[in-house]
């Protein structure tokens, strides 16, 4: 799947020039200010970012509907579907935490640099690393950080919830010094273009997944109009009531894509109710034509 056409309907060429000249100025302050904002300690850092990421937010035109309260205090473990790098962006202005990333996004000009300011654990799926990177998510949880979790492991189409994999759960089972870590679900859907339900078609101009290349799927993202954006956090639990990680693991992902399926169909999806498991998982997450085009009632 490529990135949308720079030339659709809804593009203008000028909201485009003017955003991202604004993101240009946000991330040169950024980065002039590094060297001061870095050393701080963290509370000071994420703060920072916060207010970097409202800024950015807005700048892309997002309008975002938060559901649910987010748990602020530690430790937490924020378990969300991702679609685009947005995610990240309109996450961090509803509550102040760090995130589990992929290890390749630490060489990333630029992008590694507001990584730092959020003190991002990267992570990478080497079986000879992986008891390591669980010490080291435990070691922030233990200091009573907040981490979001993408446990798709990539990106998706933004149509359905992927499977969940259940490997990075295994951190948070044992309880810390603050007591049983909790897991708080997060749904996040791209649901409307100037107020139009956005349907499979438009869906990529939100979405980044695929072999879609970076530089290609922004200009035509800042091009359009006002995206929606909803954003549910569901009711946080605590880990060691599940006997075991695919336990909690398929409880998340169930919690996630009601979420994400009542966004995008306007609708309780009551077969989810009884549908768990991760034969479920895999079953409900298969591509459905005609999900997309169901408009909200």
């Amino acid at each position: 799947m490529s990135a949308p056409s720079n030339s659709f309907a809804y593009g203008s060429r000028l909201r485009a020039a003017l955003r991202a000249a604004g993101l240009t100025l946000l991330i040169l302050i950024t980065l002039i200010l590094y060297p001061v904002i870095n050393p701080l300690p963290r509370r000071w850092k994420l703060g920072y970012a916060q207010g970097f990421f409202r800024v950015a937010r807005f700048l892309f035109g997002v309008k975002l509907l938060v559901r649910g309260t987010p748990r602020t205090h530690g430790p937490t473990l924020f378990t969300s579907n991702h679609s685009s790098y947005l995610d990240i962006i309109l996450i961090s202005t509803a509550v102040r935490t760090s995130f589990i990333a992929k290890g390749e996004i630490e060489g990333w000009p630029l992008i590694n640099r507001l990584c730092e300011l959020q003190d991002t654990l990267f992570v990478t799926r080497k079986a000879a690393l992986a008891a390591k990177q669980r010490d080291t998510i435990r070691a922030r949880l233990e200091q009573g950080d907040n981490l979001v979790l993408f446990p798709e492991g990539t990106t998706s189409d933004g149509n359905r919830v992927l499977p969940f994999k259940s490997s990075l759960f295994a951190t948070v089972m044992e309880p810390t010094a603050h007591g049983p870590v909790m897991v708080q679900p997060v749904s996040i859907i791209a649901t409307a273009l100037d107020g139009i339900p956005l349907g499979r078609t438009l869906r990529p101009i939100y979405a980044w997944y695929g072999d879609m290349t970076l530089g290609k799927h922004v200009w035509p993202l800042l091009q359009a109009g006002q995206i929606t954006v909803e954003l549910e956090f569901h009711e946080p639990v605590a880990s060691n009531n599940f006997a075991r990680r695919r336990e909690l693991s398929d409880y998340c992902w169930t919690a996630v894509n009601r979420g994400a399926m009542r966004a995008l169909t306007g609708r309780e999806p009551q077969h989810l109710l009884t549908n768990q498991g991760a034969g479920a998982q895999k079953q409900l997450a298969a591509p459905a034509p005609d999900l997309a085009q169901i408009t909200p009632s």
